[in-house]
């Protein structure tokens, strides 16, 4: 099989002949059932006053999805005319496609109209370090534009201790940083909201809610409503299967920032990743070099790790 570097780009070839200069779409038919691969790469040429922020804004993703996908690439100053892969190929997060699906190490959100065939995927700022974001299954309670901040006391005093001082209320407006809607989950504390601030969606940034880019959460709330489910996950390796070929799509996990997980740690995490799914049960045989090597680049982009239909090798003898 391909090196992992062959792969991505012979994906990346093949997207740039079809998608060049072509915007993200937020809307992505589901695949048929059984598959998990929605999407294509895309191929952008920079222009002089680009930067990866930017880039993200435009296109609907966010800022460390961007720099993983484009290693050695500046990206404050990534230089006019540089080919920037815009990673809009994702393997579906695991669970039932219904409602909102977040998945944290994926800085994205999944949406799934009821009785459409279609989802909706947008990028994501999460909680920082030592203001996690949540893991679990919860609902939207409620829905507010143009909202007023009431920041809780402990961020009051976070803010007190830096020698900037809150408000007991922050009025709707530009210097709101809910931006122009919120939603309040059934998790108490916890938003999906807006943003006064461009830069920060696609990175860990927030004190636990979930922050978008403006158009996105408008978008958003044009699509849900008061009760739709929200299920957080917390998957750094995804598995998908796509026209008889299974792809393995890796990100940085979370705890790693904090824990350093060694190399061997994640093989073990996609291990008992892999053994949750169906094709554990005997039906392929991976390219274990492969998938080392995918996991150590971490650069989100989904890449085939077998053909469906063959023999299980001795995953634990081989990955180690």
């Amino acid at each position: 099989m391909l090196s992992r570097a062959s792969a991505v780009a012979s994906c990346v070839s093949f997207a740039a002949l079809l998608l060049a200069g072509q915007a993200a779409a937020l809307e992505l038919p589901l695949p048929p059932e059984g598959e998990d691969v929605v999407g294509q790469i895309q191929v952008v040429k920079a222009k002089y006053e680009d930067t990866f922020a930017a880039l993200g804004e435009t296109h609907d993703l966010g800022y460390l999805e961007l720099v993983a996908a484009n290693p050695g690439v500046d990206p404050w100053l990534p230089g006019e005319g540089t080919d920037i892969i815009l990673p809009t190929r994702y393997i579906l997060p695991p669970g039932p496609r219904e409602g909102i699906v977040i998945n944290l190490p994926e800085y994205r959100l999944y949406y799934y109209p009821k009785g459409e065939d279609v989802v909706h995927t947008f990028p994501l700022g999460i909680g920082r370090e030592g203001w996690g974001s949540p893991v679990g299954n919860t609902r939207i309670t409620a829905m507010i534009s143009d909202p007023a901040w009431y920041p809780p006391q402990s961020i009051r005093d976070e803010h007190a201790a830096d020698g900037d001082p809150l408000p007991k209320v922050v009025p709707p407006g530009a210097d709101n940083p809910l931006g122009p809607y919120k939603m309040s989950l059934a998790l108490p504390g916890y938003l999906i909201h807006g943003s006064n601030k461009k830069f920060g969606i696609g990175m860990r940034v927030s004190h636990g809610c979930f922050r978008m880019l403006n158009h996105n959460v408008l978008e958003l709330a044009r699509l849900v409503k008061v009760g739709t489910s929200v299920r957080i996950i917390d998957e750094p390796y995804k598995f998908g299967t796509s026209q008889g070929k299974i792809y393995l799509e890796a990100h940085t996990p979370l705890q790693d920032e904090d824990n350093h997980m060694t190399l061997m740690d994640k093989h073990a995490v996609v291990v008992n990743t892999l053994l949750k799914r169906d094709e554990s049960a005997g039906v392929l045989q991976l390219d274990w070099e492969m998938v080392r090597e995918i996991i150590a680049g971490e650069d989100g982009l989904p890449i085939q790790i077998a053909e469906q239909g063959q023999a299980l090798a001795s995953h634990e003898e081989q990955i180690f």
